[in-house]
């Protein structure tokens, strides 16, 4: 047997402070002892300053060069907790009933937008105090999802993806109180992965408070809520990890391989087929999500509401989260209220990727936004206004999030030409 000492199980040789220690939230380690005679900020004999390699080292490698902003993310999965197989229905259907909130209900949608960049922060255990109230917990014979309470007498924001859960069966809320009670659909968009539904019977809730997503920076510290794995009332905490981030979404997990088919897109239903997939333009976060969060709130640290979390990376990778903007989620909860139903913004184009970057049209359908702005197939997208589109899925992404009718600014390439921009009202159809 070998003397040479080890170190317990758990701990670091090379640190002083046993594995898994931490210093209290928000305060910084206290600062390492230095040698008598040494200031804190003087390095010891015969080391160099701080920054520099040691003696004999040679200098670190400048850094590579950064990902692509706007990469397509692939292989994501819709984060509804989903059973393996299901037993014997249950009784009554989640319905459809077309809904506008009573004159004196309390909601989250007529509150105004926060102006932009507000980024007052709180603690931690203060914020979940003041969100998890307005967090529900959607179950049905399939599995569970979360949802955020939209108004006093009941109107949930989830995602469409959830209502599957329903098997045509009844869907059932539970809020924080335990209180449970069935909730019938009041409209749904499946591309943009956004539905509202009603719970019975109720009065009294908490609607949660409209944040801005429009004034999310990376870095800023955001928490997620919601119900992973079952487990009612889960809090976690992160920053936001990217902005604008490109996602492919698929409904439920399936063995070996991605969701959909990768770099291509539909925007304008020139294609036979119904996309199989979504292509959201999401708010990443390291917040950890997990099977069960979809249609729970991100929220920042005053506790207002910027994305509905929706999707995480299907490959089990840790630290991957993706949640639909609430500006987006807003709009489109406004029209399903209103109406039962949403419209979507519309280019009228099919896509492909462009070498080395951007998206090519390959095809641009008749009278369409594309076709009148006088755009053809074989254009190159490099750019939606100051946004760079990187590949189909970005371009696809951008549109799906735009607001119908709205004036955009394409850069765009033909052939060997120099990029030029073109002005684009985008068209308006009613979402699948």
């Amino acid at each position: 047997m070998s003397n040479t000492p080890v170190e317990p199980y758990g701990r670091n040789p090379y640190q002083t402070t046993p594995y898994g220690t931490t210093t209290p939230y928000g305060q910084l380690p206290p600062p390492e002892a230095t040698a008598p005679g040494l200031g804190s900020g003087s390095p010891p004999p015969g080391m160099p300053p701080p920054g520099m390699p040691p003696p004999g080292m040679p200098p670190a490698p400048p850094e590579g060069p950064r990902p692509r902003r706007g990469r397509r993310i692939a292989g994501m999965v819709a984060v509804a907790v989903v059973a393996a197989a299901v037993g014997g229905g249950v009784g009554g259907a989640i319905g459809h009933q077309g809904s506008s909130p009573s004159s004196s209900a309390v909601g989250t949608l007529n509150q105004p937008l926060p102006p932009a960049g507000d980024l007052p922060a709180g603690a931690v255990s203060s914020v979940a105090q003041h969100v998890l109230p307005s967090v529900v917990q959607l179950q049905g014979a399939a599995g569970e999802g979360s949802g955020v309470v939209l108004s006093s007498d009941g109107l949930i924001l989830t995602n469409a993806h959830v209502l599957s859960v329903a098997r045509g069966g009844q869907l059932i809320a539970t809020f924080q109180n335990g209180d449970s009670k069935p909730v019938r659909e009041v409209g749904r968009d499946t591309r943009a992965d956004l539905a509202v539904v009603r719970a019975q019977d109720v009065s009294g809730l908490t609607p949660i408070e409209l944040g801005n997503s429009d004034g999310l920076k990376v870095g800023q510290q955001v928490i997620a809520v919601g119900s992973p794995l079952g487990l009612a009332g889960t809090v976690t905490s992160g920053i936001v990890s990217a902005l604008n981030r490109p996602v492919e979404t698929s409904d439920a997990p399936s063995p070996g391989g991605g969701a959909g088919g990768g770099g291509g897109g539909d925007l304008g239903g020139l294609l036979s087929q119904a996309p199989p997939t979504s292509v959201m333009d999401a708010v990443q976060t390291d917040a950890a999500i997990n099977p069960g969060n979809s249609g729970g709130p991100l929220v920042d640290m005053q506790g207002r509401i910027v994305g509905i979390n929706s999707a995480i990376a299907r490959n089990g990778s840790t630290g991957l989260g993706f949640a639909i903007p609430i500006n987006q989620a807003k709009r489109i909860a406004d029209e399903l209220v209103a109406h039962g139903k949403a419209n979507q913004a519309q280019l009228g184009v099919s896509v492909r990727d462009s070498t080395p970057s951007g998206a090519q049209l390959m095809g641009v359908q008749p009278d369409s936004a594309a076709a009148k702005a006088g755009l053809k197939p074989g254009d190159v997208v490099t750019k939606i206004g100051d946004r760079r589109v990187g590949d189909a899925d970005a371009l696809v992404a951008a549109i799906n999030s735009a607001t119908p009718g709205s004036n955009v600014t394409l850069t765009v390439t033909s052939g060997a030409g120099e990029p030029r921009t073109v002005p684009v009202t985008l068209g308006s159809v009613p979402a699948d």
